[in-house]
């Protein structure tokens, strides 16, 4: 049974952003403020300012402004521990210039700046490190540094794949998880599924040939099955379809051979998850806890959604604050190391930063992403810089050339990153680019 107007749980919201404005020209940045929108504020909140988890509006903009922030109140979720060990500082060495840097949007002949570019891409969090060193950083929207919130949690979308991603590279590396493994050898219960005759590496780097559709406007698409499936509210009455992820997960089926064309489907991020899960023996949360988040001397507890068995979103339910997601990008461009300490094997970040199949990126639809790859759920562009994206605009970008990490919540009224790209990658090279002239000089 489908509902007459599909609603997405939030997990999946964050992973793939589901409608996220009207037709209307969207309020500015500032118009669209959660301050100035007054959501949830009062006792009680007047009804046309509430927001909850069972409002299919939720997660539609301007509403999205205050929900990023706030999905623990919304749905079920699990803890990510920071450990009992003390918060490892990022040193502070804030270069005014970053603000000013000057670059071209892709298809517009004005230039615009590094500053004016954070309100263009409805910016809620934005930090730039040089050599390990913060260089740049500004908050807006619910992580607005004036209303104390800078340290505050907000969701990372898809950026939760790429989470995924170096879990899987890090069990591969120490022999735990076989990259050449068929998928069904590790995970029976997905026999006679999509995933049957697909390999470990099929999965991490989306070539499964799912007969899958994320298609919003086509009621009838994949996408909302899999939406109910994974919902952690309450099922509506007379739903009797899958409950969960490994209940829905089994039921796909193929279009194709697998190891073929990339091609982007969240699902693969969940088997990912499972996959790595088994390996491990471990929750995800767990995982990510003991390995990573604990050992990098995060501030804060991060979070993860969870489907109605408990079971972690690994394709789009992570929540963090965006300092310690700087730790994790500057992680990955330190090779693995932090704090003198390895905590990622360096083979793990290499194969990740070493980027993917070119050939079957091109068969994809990202005409604008010309000569990237995608390796282990991270993006790897046309040069050596690779990124882990999130919908409506959230980014680790690490460039080792320029030893530079950036990275940015967001919440874009559009929730392709094709609305934020032509006003974000270019400005990403053009401070990568003063950078480097800054450490020639």
């Amino acid at each position: 049974m489908r509902r007459a107007a599909p609603l997405l749980p939030i997990a999946l919201a964050l992973a793939l952003g589901g409608p996220a404005m009207s037709d209307d020209a969207p309020l500015s940045p500032a118009e669209s403020d959660p301050d100035r929108m007054g959501w949830m504020e009062g006792f009680p909140p007047p009804e046309d300012k509430v927001i909850t988890g069972a409002d299919p509006s939720f997660n539609d903009f301007p509403k999205l402004r205050w929900t990023v922030c706030h999905y623990r109140e919304l749905q079920p979720t699990v803890a990510v521990r920071d450990g009992a060990g003390a918060a490892r500082d990022l040193e502070r060495a804030i270069d005014p210039a970053v603000g000013e840097v000057r670059f071209t949007p892709w298809g517009a002949e004005a230039p615009m700046t590094f500053d004016e570019a954070f309100d263009a891409n409805y910016t809620d969090g934005l930090m730039v490190l040089h050599r390990g060193r913060v260089v740049y950083e500004r908050y807006a929207g619910c992580l607005d540094e004036e209303g104390a919130r800078a340290r505050g949690i907000h969701g990372a979308m898809s950026v939760t794949k790429s989470v995924t991603g170096l879990l899987a590279e890090m069990l591969i590396a120490e022999g735990a998880l076989d990259e050449t493994a068929a998928v069904t050898d590790l995970i029976p219960e997905l026999e006679g599924s999509a995933y049957d005759g697909a390999t470990v590496r099929d999965v991490l780097d989306m070539r499964t040939a799912l007969d899958y559709s994320e298609d919003y406007a086509d009621p009838d698409a994949e996408i909302w099955a899999y939406a109910q499936a994974i919902d952690g509210l309450p099922a509506p009455e007379g739903y009797d379809g899958p409950r969960g992820a490994y209940a829905y997960l089994p039921t796909l089926t193929a279009a194709g051979a697998p190891g073929g064309a990339f091609d982007y489907q969240t699902p693969n991020a969940d088997v990912a998850g499972w996959l790595v899960q088994r390996a491990a023996g471990e929750p995800l949360e767990e995982l990510l806890s003991q390995r990573v988040w604990a050992p990098l001397g995060a501030t804060r507890e991060g979070y993860y959604i969870v489907d109605s068995l408990g079971i972690a979103s690994a394709g789009g339910g992570f929540n963090a604050a965006l300092e310690d997601m700087a730790r994790l990008g500057q992680l990955m461009l330190d090779g693995g190391m932090a704090g003198g300490t390895r905590i990622v094997p360096a083979e793990a970040v290499e194969r990740i930063a070493g980027g993917g199949d070119r050939a079957a990126f091109e068969q994809s639809h990202y005409d604008d992403l010309e000569g990237w790859s995608y390796r282990s759920l991270w993006w790897h562009t046309d040069t050596d810089a690779y990124a882990a994206r999130g919908v409506h605009g959230q980014t680790i970008y690490v460039d080792p050339d320029a030893e530079m990490v950036i990275v940015r919540f967001a919440s874009h009224p559009v929730a392709a990153n094709s609305a934020n790209d032509p006003t974000s990658l270019p400005a990403y090279a053009a401070v990568a680019d003063y950078l480097r002239t800054k450490d020639a000089d």
